[in-house]
């Protein structure tokens, strides 16, 4: 009997965890475990990419080898409290000597993957030089770690977003004939799409965060996006992240995310000051940095809240973790931007109704997935303050409401959105690529 390829098992969707979980009764008597994976990412440790670390802990956890390569020299970002020793299984650069000998050795190996990989990209890219370069530049980076690789023998190669990494991960699959996956999320679909159609159709293991992405993949991209895509949440570690509803402190809001468009914080500032106005005493704490961090102080200072917002820049998760368990309410005014850039599912959102901190969110992308408007917090129209406004004051003078939405929300995320259960469901979809070939 002729034994697929995984190029060929591509096409079969992967089993549900509970499919791959019923190997009893003779399905399948003899299933091959998961025992060595690669991620491929653009940095490793990554402040804003959590999420990542929460997954490969509990792949980990479930007695997988994994390695990270990372496209990128390590920054010094601080991982979570426990995972510290990820950094050991991490592959970053090397001396130029090094890798420019390991790159040849794997062009010698298997030209023929190398010149496909590379000509996708230029034919992808030409009209982009930019993106172009950096995409052979990341190129070279994977092919530096090929010694590497062939070493460790990965049973899959997975990346986490579909631009760079996703680029480098197809490649080394084709190069080491092992199978290859990723997880889009948000920019790396709505705008940067790199070769995006030609990587949904020959991955393995194509995994998204949302239903809306899914959608919208149907719509933009790749019509069988429903029958190839799996939905794995970016979950919160509940152990973490403990439930603390009561004793907060009055009229505190919490806001955390990059300074970018995306995030709609300059609507914020437009809402605290119509609170102001309507003599409503409140502050802010915004946590994150960005490219908008000078404009939005600006915006603070004309709009005459400059003093009731405090610009605490980019924090370690132990400090957004404290102010969670303090605040009122959190708050996120995600938009879309005029080139269709958007969030996916934000964490940040999911951290604060893990801790009990009563929510408000907008209708963009994923989010109604995990917010539903008045059970589990609020929902708001993107880019319109005084709605925004509205629905910070009905939170700030209903204490029952508050506390009706933090027991409902800490449910949902108990319920869909566990990086334990999420974990293990990559687990169960990443075994069910390396049994389908």
């Amino acid at each position: 009997m002729k034994t697929r390829s995984w190029r060929e098992a591509a096409s079969i969707p992967s089993p549900s965890p509970r499919e791959v979980a019923a190997t009893a009764g003779g399905a399948r008597p003899q299933r091959i475990a998961l025992q060595r994976v690669v991620y491929v990412v653009s940095q490793f440790p990554c402040l804003s990419e959590t999420f990542i670390v929460r997954e490969i802990d509990g792949l980990l956890a479930q007695g997988v080898d994994v390695r990270i390569v990372s496209l990128k020299a390590d920054a010094g970002d601080r991982l979570p409290d426990g995972s510290e020793g990820l950094r050991d299984r991490a592959w970053h650069p090397q001396s130029t000597g090094t890798a420019l000998a390991a790159v040849a050795q794997a062009i010698a190996h298997d030209p023929v993957a190398v010149v496909r990989g590379v000509a996708a990209i230029v034919a992808d890219g030409w009209s982009r030089p930019g993106v172009m370069l950096k995409s052979l530049a990341a190129l070279y980076r994977g092919l530096e770690q090929v010694p590497r690789l062939r070493q460790f023998a990965p049973q899959l190669i997975h990346a986490h977003w579909a631009t760079y990494p996703a680029t480098v991960a197809w490649v080394l699959g084709m190069l080491l004939d092992v199978p290859f996956g990723f997880t889009c999320h948000a920019h790396d679909i709505f705008v940067e799409r790199q070769l995006l159609a030609r990587k949904i159709r020959h991955a393995a293991l194509a995994v998204t965060i949302s239903r809306f992405n899914v959608e919208w993949l149907r719509q933009h991209v790749a019509p069988e996006a429903p029958g190839k895509f799996r939905i794995v949440h970016c979950g919160v570690d509940l152990a973490r992240n403990a439930w603390r509803p009561d004793g907060r402190d009055p009229a505190t809001l919490v806001a955390v995310g990059r300074l970018d468009p995306i995030k709609g914080f300059d609507v914020l500032v437009e809402a605290m000051a119509l609170l102001r106005d309507d003599g409503i005493d409140i502050r802010c704490r915004l946590i994150g940095a960005g490219p908008l961090e000078q404009s939005l102080r600006s915006l603070a200072a004309a709009r005459g809240v400059a003093t009731c917002i405090d610009f605490a820049g980019a924090q370690p998760q132990s400090v957004v973790r404290q102010a969670l368990d303090h605040a009122t309410a959190f708050v996120l005014p995600s938009q879309v931007t005029a080139d269709g850039n958007r969030d996916g599912i934000p964490v940040a959102l999911m951290e604060a109704m893990a801790s009990g901190c009563p929510v408000i969110g907008t209708r963009v992308s994923g989010i109604p997935e995990l917010v539903e408007d008045g059970v589990n917090g609020l929902l708001v129209e993107s880019r319109d303050p005084q709605a925004l406004a509205d629905a910070i004051a009905r939170l700030l003078r209903d204490p029952g409401l508050r506390r009706q939405y933090a027991v409902q929300a800490r449910a949902r995320i108990e319920d869909q959105f566990d990086a334990r259960t999420e974990a293990l469901r990559m687990h169960a979809y990443m075994t069910g690529v390396i049994n389908a070939a």
